[in-house]
């Protein structure tokens, strides 16, 4: 499966301070809008997302289309497509998509340790 650009989603006590300490540690601000709360960090194909207020645990992102700089992939397998594999290999989504759309959608699933993963396609 092409799972597209990976990153890791924080959930953050305090933009500034967190912005700041990921500055120090090499990334810099790629994305995102400090006003709206998030900000997503970029170090190479590395990618952290910094969010104040918007979910309570960390979650592993995966952007089905996308490439680490956001760039939309010629060839990649639809999030309709993971959902039916991950679901045919007996993981239970908790959020499912509607299998006979197109386009952008999500879905989520929790790992056996309760780790969030997101898997969120923009095309």
């Amino acid at each position: 499966m092409k799972l597209g650009a990976f990153s890791i989603s924080l959930s953050v006590k305090d933009l500034a301070v967190l912005k700041e300490f990921y500055e120090k540690v090499g990334f810099t601000v790629f994305a995102g809008d400090f006003k709206k709360n998030y900000l997503i960090m970029k170090n190479g194909n590395a990618l952290v997302g910094l969010f104040q207020g918007m979910f309570e645990n960390n979650i592993l992102t995966f952007n089905p289309g996308w490439d680490e700089n956001a760039h939309t992939l010629d060839a990649f397998d639809d999030v309709r497509e993971i959902q039916k594999h991950l679901k045919s290999n007996g993981i239970q989504i908790e959020s499912e998509t509607d299998e006979n759309s197109s386009g952008p959608a999500s879905i989520f699933l929790t790992d056996p340790d309760g780790n969030m993963i997101l898997f969120d396609q923009h095309v």
